[in-house]
């Protein structure tokens, strides 16, 4: 499974980061918890060059705490600041504008060595779609900008949000790259949402998610959808979990796209527990 595309206006999208990254001191990256580093855009990651750069992991409420803490750890070894959020905790909230002041002072600083007036600082957040931007955003300017919405792509240009006195921040749509050369990456960003469902077989989706709860999460399956350990026939699970969960078709047939979508629900709402697809261990 090799996916490949590059809509027209992702393409824009990174030519407009490459110019207004002069315009800002540093970079807030948003990726999803539980997928950190599949979720950063390694095309991305060369148009910010040396630019100073803080991670903003999302969604930690859907993600194993104890792998989300070796991925806090992984990140602070490559000399990158980085917190994990809930952007319903408004302590969450405020954790992420210290550790933006944080990541402004050293150029603030700069300014009044200089006998300059120091201004607000100036951020440019970025990530990939369905992130949870445009919500992050609203949060930490604490009223409805950004539109929010649980499709991918709904920013769509540039917009430049006061946050209260402390900085500002230039939002920008959300970018994916133009060809996923590892599989289980594409795998992982469909699994979370990142992927619209129409583009891959969510039945292959789920199929990984199941497969690597197996191995992971197995209670959680157990819990949920009370599989035995020893269950390994993919076929044999899906129809356990659809005649569990009622998916059924004409006929009184278990309708495989309905467990797909039970289990993608379940996975993405937290009701399969909190789980993480990636550590860094397998990095």
């Amino acid at each position: 499974m090799t996916i490949q595309w590059f809509p027209g206006h992702m393409a824009k999208a990174r030519r407009e980061v490459e110019e207004k990254l002069k315009l800002v001191d540093f970079v807030m990256e948003l990726v999803d918890a539980r997928v950190p580093l599949s979720s950063q855009n390694p095309m991305l990651q060369q148009v910010l060059q040396n630019k100073p750069k803080m991670i903003v992991m999302m969604k930690k409420d859907l993600a194993d705490p104890d792998i989300t803490n070796q991925w806090i750890n992984y990140f602070s070894e490559k000399q990158i600041p980085a917190i994990a959020i809930n952007v319903n905790d408004k302590t969450d909230i405020k954790q992420v504008i210290q550790l933006a002041k944080a990541q402004a002072q050293a150029k603030m600083d700069k300014l009044r060595n200089k006998g300059i007036q120091p201004r607000a600082a100036r951020a440019m957040i970025v990530g990939i779609p369905n992130v949870g931007k445009s919500t992050l955003i609203n949060r930490l300017a604490n009223k409805k900008i950004a539109k929010t919405g649980d499709k991918p792509g709904v920013t769509k240009q540039q917009i430049w949000i006061k946050v209260k006195n402390d900085f500002e921040l230039l939002d920008t749509p959300g970018i994916l790259w133009p060809k996923f050369e590892e599989e289980i990456v594409g795998y992982r960003l469909a699994a979370i949402g990142t992927i619209k469902d129409q583009l891959l077989s969510l039945q292959d989706i789920v199929a990984y998610v199941i497969t690597y709860l197996q191995k992971h999460y197995p209670e959680n399956l157990e819990n949920r959808y009370v599989i035995n350990r020893n269950m390994e026939d993919m076929w044999e699970i899906f129809v356990h979990i659809g005649k569990q969960r009622g998916a059924l078709g004409s006929g009184g047939n278990v309708d495989f796209a309905k467990v797909s979508d039970i289990v993608m629900r379940d996975l993405r709402t937290g009701k399969l527990g909190r789980i993480s697809l990636e550590t860094p261990a397998e990095v």
